[in-house]
């Protein structure tokens, strides 16, 4: 067998660790070569493929029992090897506790066993059970009796599995993300990291549910919260932006450019607009939920020039002097 693997020397832990030395050990180890930190380096993620392997078999007290029972039949290169070495058939316990062991020996062809499992059920020839997330359930923890040779009776109990549960996670999107959706990398506080696609069109509050992610195959459920927009606000379903121009393009109006989720548009802006005046893009702000889509509300800010050039300051200068507007005549005082 090729794949055997010193499950205690992977995890660095000793062979009477506890499971909460283990289970330490392991989650120090899968931080430090998780792929998501080690991006691209197959040595890294052969090492993270090691320390799950590792850990699926110490952490399970059963199947820990039957791997520190086996592995002194481990050699350097495998279990027995073909030439002429016999292995303890175990599912003949009797003649193993009455000293025969000789009668129920067998051979080992290394061959024929992928893994430290595939060997522990041939040799208990027993069926390994198959379970799906949609069917499994709860086991019952009960006590497992198991004889080892020349030894008394022991009794353990066999390790409770995680109970199903959904739990809840927090995501926050840019605007811009929540308005086109798609794949998001999402890193859990179990240290878990996974790659979901989103929905278009979220909003702040919405929960989005993940089949199967939570905790033994309970659900995940992600709440979305929206993040504030340096330009754009949403307001229901409508979009509000505030928008500078100025003097010149406020009196004479014309076509300029406006930005909208969906990218620079031209809108008509009519001459003699004022600030605070509000122009509406029919359609352009956000999806309804119901096939519609909200407008977006142009609010007109007039900007004048901090640093004019001393071309504008002329044009400005004769201005002053043809201009016959007096806004400040009919003020009630």
């Amino acid at each position: 067998m090729q794949n055997f693997r010193n499950y205690y020397q992977i995890l660095d832990v000793s062979k009477d660790a506890s499971v909460d030395e283990i289970k330490k050990a392991y989650r120090r180890l899968a931080r430090q070569f998780h792929p998501d930190v080690n991006p691209g380096s197959k040595e890294a993620e052969e090492k993270f493929k090691d320390i799950n392997e590792a850990y699926d078999i110490l952490s399970d007290l059963e199947k820990r029992v039957e791997y520190d029972k086996f592995i002194r039949y481990w050699k350097p290169k495998g279990i027995a090897s073909r030439m002429g070495v016999r292995v303890p058939d175990f599912r003949n316990w009797g003649d193993n506790l009455s000293g025969n062991v000789g009668k129920s020996e067998k051979d080992v062809d290394v061959s024929d066993f992928s893994d430290f499992n595939t060997f522990v059920d041939q040799m208990l020839g027993r069926r390994r059970e198959v379970r799906t997330p949609a069917t499994a359930t709860k086991p019952k923890t009960q006590p497992s009796s198991v004889y080892r040779p020349g030894q008394k009776k022991a009794v353990y109990k066999a390790t409770e599995r995680e109970p199903k549960k959904d739990i809840e996670a927090r995501l926050t999107l840019p605007l811009e993300k929540a308005y086109v959706g798609g794949i998001e990398k999402i890193r859990l506080e179990d240290g878990r990291s996974i790659e979901v696609n989103m929905p278009a069109a979220m909003i702040s509050g919405q929960r989005v549910r993940l089949k199967n992610q939570g905790i033994g195959g309970g659900d995940l459920y992600l709440k979305i919260t929206v993040a504030p927009h340096g330009f754009y606000q949403l307001e229901g379903a409508d979009i509000f932006c505030e928008l500078p121009i100025t003097p010149v393009e406020a009196v004479l109006g014309g076509d300029i450019e406006v930005p909208t989720l969906d990218g620079w548009v031209k809108m008509k802006l009519p001459g003699g607009v004022v600030s605070g005046q509000r122009l509406r893009l029919a359609s352009k702000g956000y999806p309804d939920g119901r096939g519609d889509r909200g407008d977006q509300l142009v609010e007109i800010k007039i900007v004048t020039p901090k640093e004019p050039s001393q071309e504008e300051l002329e044009i400005y200068q004769k201005l002053r002097e043809v201009e016959k507007f007096k806004p400040r005549k009919d003020l009630p005082v």
